[in-house]
């Protein structure tokens, strides 16, 4: 799903406050280690690979520390309650100010739901007030007793739960509001509501961490499917602006005094162009100016955020984030170093990534050529994108 058929108008509450003892001893599962990941990296990660990005994580109070790694674009913070019941009504309670028009409702403990699981949710709420995915009961049933067969049970109409749990906003929160004592899920309390809730199609994939064994599992997974997709892109970007009249030039999103400015046809800021090209490249998706031409009068002195955000926002649309980039200003004059601090704290911003993924450094060309000569300034730029 592309971020324009995933408004603001719908949330992603993902439940982690749990101990997750039956999963083994130490740290809680959703903490642990998937390949090279906590558990609930990857659960935000597919969120936002399907286009949702307004996401509520509910976390033991004990863990906020450890959520500060993870990639928190977008997420609030919940603290959970002793239940879980009581962690989603907290969630529910937390999106009552500024009130989305759906949820969805997600195990954090399911890491690899895919992303036409969700969209599957998503499209049910069109026509129905509740929707949760499942997979048919395929195989036979016993009852048991003292380690023995006790008896059948027919499978005709079973179903093996998943998550996310769809609803309409407004419907659910009345629901749990009304509903006394615990539930094993939100379906359960919907239907306690008198709320018809749509089955939609789960996956085999939308694994459920429980034991030990399901981590190997997991691994698994992801491992063929990092057989399947390029995990890692990287893309080179290159410009020039000249020198004119003018006291200050925009590099990198920091005006730097000096006693000419370069000249463009946007702000010419020559390091955000270099970047946002590498990104574009990455992408295989061309250059600024497929994107922005220059005959577009509207692009007439735009400050060039605007273009690093969109290539930012094409990377996410197709699955990947930044995972670093490098950016290198060729000059003799205006001094960079004294900047490049601020600079590379204002790309992590546009970028919505941490300074340390950014690289902002400077160097001359020994008085050759035209940046030699002080007639103007070329960049150079790498990005590496990392599939999420």
């Amino acid at each position: 799903m592309s971020t324009e058929t995933a408004p603001r108008d719908i949330a992603a509450i993902i439940v982690a406050a749990g101990r997750g003892t039956r999963a083994g001893a130490g740290v809680p599962k959703q903490w642990r280690m998937l390949c090279d990941r906590p558990v609930l990296a990857h659960t935000l990660a597919a969120f936002r690979t399907a286009g949702l990005h307004r996401l509520v994580l509910v976390l033991h109070p004990d863990d906020r520390a450890q959520a500060q790694a993870l990639d928190l674009r977008g997420v609030t913070l919940v603290d959970g309650g002793a239940s879980r019941t009581a962690s989603v009504r907290a969630a529910l309670d937390a999106l009552e100010g500024d009130a989305p028009r759906l949820v969805l409702i997600h195990d954090g403990a399911r890491p690899l739901v895919p992303g036409s699981v969700i969209a599957g949710v998503i499209a049910a709420l069109a026509t129905h007030d509740a929707a949760a995915p499942a997979l048919p009961v395929t195989d036979a049933l016993w009852r048991g007793a003292g380690g023995q067969v006790a008896g059948t049970q027919p499978r005709d109409g079973l179903f093996r739960a998943q998550t996310p749990q769809g609803f309409d906003y407004a419907t659910i929160l009345a629901a749990h509001r009304a509903h006394a004592g615990e539930a094993a899920d939100d379906v359960e309390i919907a239907r306690a509501a008198g709320i018809g809730v749509a089955i939609t199609p789960g996956s085999e994939d939308n694994l459920k961490l429980t034991y030990p064994e399901d981590f190997a599992r997991a691994e698994q997974m992801l491992g063929r499917a990092g057989e399947r997709h390029m995990q890692i892109r990287l893309g080179n970007g290159y410009d020039v602006h000249r020198f004119g009249p003018g006291d200050g030039c925009w590099l990198c999103g920091v005006l730097v005094p000096h006693d000419q400015t370069l000249v463009g046809h946007s702000d010419a800021d020559v390091g955000m162009h270099a970047l946002t090209d590498a990104i574009y490249g990455a992408l295989a998706a061309g250059d600024i100016g497929r994107h922005f031409p220059p005959s577009d009068p509207q692009w007439k002195g735009a400050a060039s955020d605007i273009f690093l955000r969109h290539a930012v926002a094409l990377a996410e649309q197709h699955g990947y984030a930044i995972s670093n980039c490098d950016v290198t200003l060729v000059c003799e004059l205006p001094r960079i170093g004294p900047h490049a601090a601020d600079m590379q704290a204002k790309l992590a911003e546009i970028m919505g990534c941490a300074p340390d993924q950014v690289s902002v450094k400077a160097t001359t060309s020994e008085r050759l050529g035209f940046t030699g000569r002080g007639e103007g300034i070329a960049a150079l730029a790498t990005a590496c994108l990392q599939r999420v």
